[in-house]
């Protein structure tokens, strides 16, 4: 028996058609029956890598959401990798974080790889038999990629790379990882001193680290990637040598930044949802707490964030699958989503009271989880940093405009009256 799924509210109307409303009505479905019963499980054994979230999600085919169809895909776009994101996150953040961190090197390759590789390595993912992950932040350089060490020389047809990445999505669970490694001397400029590699998990040198529980996103490992000597032949090199900066950008700007905020939302949702129906059923001076306008104040507040992050991350997405300049959109759709969640997580902790700091209390799960999108594809620091940058009109590269995207369901464009 299917269980009830929330339509999606009239306010995302506009970036919807009627293939996205039926993708929202299916993930509902599904994260409630396959996902949400794992939950409990993830929770009580954080050590542990979830494995069987991947198989579901594979199952159902959505690793392949922007993939061609030509390729094994259901080339549906941004909007609905959202879509799935999104709902998925309000069961299980860390549901989500597994298929978002394998759709952001996806896009790598789709917009970076060449036919061959394509032909290679997509088909395989679109199948849920191959995932991937994106392998960037370092130990010591953090996120800064100007700061990569990890090395990559050329040996013939071969590259040889060795050095550390750190905070991998997807670590034990990728067959395939996209490592950015630095193939310039020291004082190159970045953007003409890296260069992207898929390096696969059984090649010799390679040694991913044992899984370490976080904070939250319990079940979703983000761990240690070693390389020692390992050596890949150039045909699993990704864009031109000395490009890597420009894959890892563009990767982080149309998927991670997106991808991130989408995550944020679910969490966001449920923690309003959860908090309204708390309210509602605590009573209080031959009332609820929800009758009191103190709370409700606070409330109406917590639901106004919601709106919009709900607003500026279908907005963003729906603008890049347009093809439109929309990078200030998308970086500002993650810096919000977080921000204004975290907000919201707080004022619904207090508003529960000592229930909110139970180890086994729903909220506890969803304020941790909602600390574990600000690092990921840029601090907030850092998304303010390029949001200046767009306001000086300072940066010369649009992503979202030079990347066009493929066709995917989008409403079609009205012209103007």
């Amino acid at each position: 028996m299917s269980m009830p799924t929330t339509p999606p509210p009239p306010a995302l109307q506009p970036y919807l058609t009627a293939r996205h409303v039926a993708l929202w009505q299916e993930a509902d479905t599904i994260a409630a029956e396959d996902i949400a019963p794992r939950v409990a499980r993830m929770e009580a054994a954080p050590g542990n890598v979830e494995r069987q979230v991947a198989k579901s999600l594979a199952k159902h085919r959505w690793f392949a959401v922007t993939i061609p169809e030509t390729l094994g895909g259901m080339g549906a776009g941004h909007v609905a990798k959202t879509v799935l994101i999104h709902r998925i996150a309000l069961v299980s953040a860390a549901a989500a974080a597994i298929l978002q961190a394998t759709l952001i090197p996806v896009g790598a390759l789709l917009h970076w790889g060449t036919e061959a590789q394509k032909a290679r390595w997509l088909p395989q993912v679109a199948q849920g038999a191959l995932l991937l992950s994106i392998a960037t932040t370092e130990p010591v350089a953090g996120g800064h990629i100007g700061g990569i060490e990890t090395r990559a020389d050329r040996c013939g047809d071969e590259w040889v790379i060795s050095g550390s990445k750190a905070h991998v999505g997807n670590s034990n669970l990728a067959g395939a990882h996209l490592v950015i490694a630095r193939t310039a001397d020291p004082d190159a400029p970045p953007s003409e001193a890296l260069t992207a590699f898929l390096v696969e998990s059984d090649r010799k040198g390679v040694r991913v680290g044992g899984h370490q529980p976080k904070l939250g996103l319990h079940g979703f490992s983000a761990g240690r990637l070693d390389l020692r000597r390992v050596r890949v032949p150039d045909e699993n090199r990704v864009g031109e040598v000395g490009r890597g900066l420009a894959v890892a950008m563009s990767s982080s700007i149309l998927y991670g930044r997106p991808n991130l905020a989408a995550v944020s939302l679910g969490v966001h949702e449920k923690v309003v949802e959860s908090t309204a129906a708390f309210l509602k059923g605590r009573p209080r001076y031959g009332g609820s707490l929800s009758d009191l306008s103190v709370v409700r104040d606070r409330l109406g507040e917590m639901e106004s964030r919601l709106r919009t992050a709900r607003t500026l991350v279908y907005h963003a997405v729906h603008l890049l699958d347009l093809g439109l300049p929309c990078d200030a959109e998308l970086i500002n759709s993650k810096y919000q989503n977080h921000a204004l969640v975290v907000q919201s997580a707080q004022a619904a902790m207090e508003l529960h009271g000592a229930h909110g700091l139970s180890a086994d209390y729903l909220l506890q799960r969803l304020w941790r989880d909602a600390q574990c999108t600000y690092p990921p594809a840029g601090t907030g620091e850092v998304q303010r940093i390029r949001l200046a940058e767009a306001a000086l009109d300072e940066d010369p590269i649009q992503w979202s405009e030079r990347l066009s995207p493929a066709p995917a369901w989008t409403p079609p464009r009205h012209a103007p009256a």
